[in-house]
């Protein structure tokens, strides 16, 4: 039996509290991102990324449009101190991009990390140590005042380093665990921090808070970035950067949350990779803003693309059900979500509109390079006949009749559901052909003439069953009404001519190319439907004709 006696509320909520972030509804702009992938979403990795990966994933960050990415703890592993020499030495630095590194707050430590930044064209010397409860009472057994101190002596050897060191140096601290810490302690702690690194016009400090572990609910951290926003010194010159896991699964509330309550800058991972449950999901975050219409700063424009490099580098795999990124976010199989997306997508056609509103899908999975026909509508047995129609529309451009939509997603899925699989758009058009294009058995047209008298048209057609021609002459109020009454003379079986459709086809295949669709009933008003293609329209309608009779005489 679970046992939830043992388990109780391990974090402490500023004593005041104003929550005047609740007010604000959405974010209104980008804020400034730092990927720790290279750090926490390395050291995460079964098998961590080897030099070369390590390099190829650096160049993804920077396509992606980060300007700040924490590169490692170069004073505590060979390869991380590596790979920042490589990219140094190789000026793989952009002017406008700094790399960071983290370190604790550790004499050697700190001095081994300068020593590997040296000629960084802009670094950010990452400092922290944990101010939490349970890390200064069961880990460093210390007092408040002696946690604040190591603190202090951090900040005060990276200030003296700085100007010993070749390089362009800024400075950003954390209170590790500060989810866990009172507010006003934590504040404390970084006020302290901030005095001896002065804050400036032309020294920004970043203060960043971190959610070392997840421990409350999400407005609780906003409270608690609030409380910090509102009462740190030098705040003009100081930002407040988020560094959220999500061992509660809420990191991206946590997130957003804290920027609404006066945070100006996110540390995370593509895809949320990190420790335990993860980092806080950047893609999510910045996709998130986007579909809100604020541009995120961040080229997600070529999903699939980020994805397999973040594959192939890391080894680990990117859900098919994650935000934006996953191969089936934007899948629908539910017959009801196929056929109002599809309605949407043709209204926002028919009604040229810039604005995206389309049901169940909440940006265009064009935006980052994704398909409507292998991404969005997708045909099992739970498929409808608005997306089995859409997708035939707008692959291969036909449009047909409502009733013949139906009739062919009942055929599809009836395919998938015997066959025990997903129908791609190519064994739909399939699927379509064989059921609607056979105009040749038993009953074929082999040759026809029309010759126009008064207000009727004169037909001769020429039937062809197995090896035997035989020519029918009639008439009719037009030309397939000609054929239609040659067809019931030479077959002696009645039907009603009940649907008729006619269509260009043109950017599919030859412009000059038409496509005709024919419903008919049998006596017992059962329906038949066929399908004909043709340079001219007169034998594309004929070819639908016959082949919706021999659909029925099959039957």
């Amino acid at each position: 039996m679970m046992n939830a006696a043992k388990y109780g509320v391990g974090y402490y909520p500023p004593k005041s509290i104003s929550y005047d972030w609740v007010k604000k509804d959405h974010i209104d702009k980008a804020p400034r991102w730092c990927s720790v992938d290279l750090r926490d979403g390395n050291q995460s990795l079964i098998i961590p990324m080897s030099l070369e990966e390590k390099i190829e994933f650096y160049k993804l960050l920077l396509r992606v449009g980060f300007k700040e990415i924490e590169v490692g703890f170069p004073a505590a592993s060979e390869t991380e101190y590596e790979f920042l020499r490589t990219i140094i030495d190789n000026n793989m630095i952009p002017s406008d991009v700094s790399v960071q590194v983290l370190t604790q707050c550790r004499e050697h430590i700190i001095r081994k990390t300068f020593e590997a930044c040296k000629g960084a064209p802009n670094a950010i010397i990452h400092f922290y140590n944990s101010v939490s409860v349970a890390q200064r009472e069961q880990v460093f057994k210390k007092s408040k005042e002696e946690i604040k101190q190591i603190a202090i002596e951090g900040a005060e050897l990276v200030k003296r380093l700085a100007s010993e060191y070749e390089g362009n140096f800024r400075f950003e601290y954390s209170p590790e665990s500060f989810t866990g810490a009172e507010p006003e302690y934590a504040l404390e702690v970084c006020n302290a921090v901030l005095d001896v690194l002065e804050p400036s016009e032309t020294n920004n400090v970043i203060i960043n808070l971190p959610v070392t572990v997840e421990m409350s609910l999400p407005h609780v951290y906003a409270s608690q970035v609030e409380f910090m926003d509102k009462n740190l010194k030098y705040r003009e010159y100081v930002t407040i950067s988020l560094h959220p896991h999500n061992d509660r699964g809420t990191g991206v509330a946590d997130t957003e949350l804290a920027l609404l309550a006066g945070a100006d800058r996110v540390e995370g991972t593509l895809f949320g990779n990190g420790e335990r449950t993860g980092n806080v999901d950047i893609v999510t975050l910045a996709m998130n803003m986007y579909c809100h219409g604020v541009d995120p700063e961040l080229d997600f424009s070529d999903m699939p693309s980020i994805v397999e490099t973040f594959e192939k580098c890391t080894g680990m795999h990117v859900h098919e059900r994650s935000p934006y990124a996953g191969a089936l976010v934007f899948a629908a199989f539910s017959g009801s979500h196929q056929d109002a997306i599809a309605k949407g997508m043709k209204w926002r056609e028919e009604k040229n509109l810039d604005r995206w509103a389309v049901p169940y899908i909440p940006i265009d999975p064009a935006d980052i390079n994704r398909t409507y026909d292998s991404d969005v509508i997708r045909v099992n047995s739970q498929s409808g006949k608005g997306g089995i129609g859409y997708l035939l529309e707008q692959t291969y451009g036909y449009d047909l009749p409502a009733a013949m939509r139906e009739h062919l997603s009942y055929t599809c899925k009836n395919v998938s559901d015997h066959q025990h699989r997903e129908l791609m758009v190519s064994d739909v058009l399939t699927i379509f052909k064989e059921s609607y294009f056979d105009c040749e058995k038993p009953v074929g047209i082999a040759e026809f003439h029309f010759k126009q008298a008064d207000q009727t048209v004169e037909a001769y057609i020429t039937f062809r069953s197995g090896f035997v021609e035989t020519t029918i002459k009639s008439d009719g109020n037009g030309s397939l009404d000609a054929v239609s009454n040659a067809l019931k003379k030479y077959t002696g079986k009645e039907y009603k001519l009940s649907v008729y459709k006619e269509h260009s086809m043109q950017g599919h295949g030859s412009k000059s190319e038409a496509a005709a669709y024919i419903g008919i009933e049998d006596e017992q008003g059962r329906m038949y439907w066929g399908a004909g293609v043709h340079t001219d329209i007169i034998k594309a309608s004929s070819h639908a004709l016959l082949a919706a009779y021999n659909n029925m005489i099959r039957e």
